[in-house]
């Protein structure tokens, strides 16, 4: 699910950057920055970057109740908010590039910052919304951040991902139902003497 929800807003992006450029490349990709060997990530330069720092579970969206059948009873969803890190990689000459693209990002998020299935049809149907928030997030916090990332700072923002939910509706096991006699077909008054 986490894949089909960071897919979905590289998709949405890539859509409004298209348009609003008048080409017809992708700029944003879903992608590690770096390799296993620590050399740079194909197919990321000049690009914008998408790629996942950390997974929270959300704890506000416990409040659901239990999904119940008369035959059935089924898991709750696991509610994740993802922490997505949204990097321009465009360098040397074309630095000016990564502060536009980063921008136009924020500018769009800022605009829609709920991802559902009237302003995106073709979302998973298992996702019933995506809620964009900037994470407002310390130099210090970014720099360690990067750090683990391998050090080479890029412009980024953080965005919190809101109710991505995992699983539910997993048929835990078969309810036997509980019935109760029906008393009015069982009355029968008696008749006056």
């Amino acid at each position: 699910m986490i894949d089909r929800a960071i897919s979905q807003i590289a998709a949405q992006l890539n859509e409004y950057l298209r348009g609003l450029l008048g080409t017809s490349e992708d700029v944003v990709v879903v992608s590690n920055l770096l390799g296993p060997d620590g050399s740079p990530a194909p197919n990321v330069n000049n690009r914008v970057i998408l790629f996942l720092t950390s997974i929270e579970k959300d704890t506000v969206s416990q409040r659901l109740p239990e999904v119940r059948s008369t035959a059935f009873s089924a898991s709750q969803p696991l509610f994740l908010n993802i922490y997505l890190m949204v990097a321009a990689n465009f360098t040397g000459a074309n630095y000016p590039e990564s502060l536009k693209f980063l921008s136009l990002v924020i500018g769009f998020f800022h605009r829609q910052p709920v991802i559902d299935h009237a302003n995106s049809p073709d979302l998973d149907q298992r996702i019933s919304k995506l809620v964009l928030d900037i994470e407002n997030t310390s130099p210090q916090a970014m720099s360690n951040i990067w750090g683990v990332l391998g050090g080479r700072y890029l412009p980024s923002v953080l965005y919190r991902v809101r109710m991505v939910a995992v699983g539910g509706n997993d048929v835990q096991g078969r309810i036997s139902p509980v019935t109760a006699p029906d008393a009015a077909a069982s009355y029968r008054p008696e008749s006056a003497a």
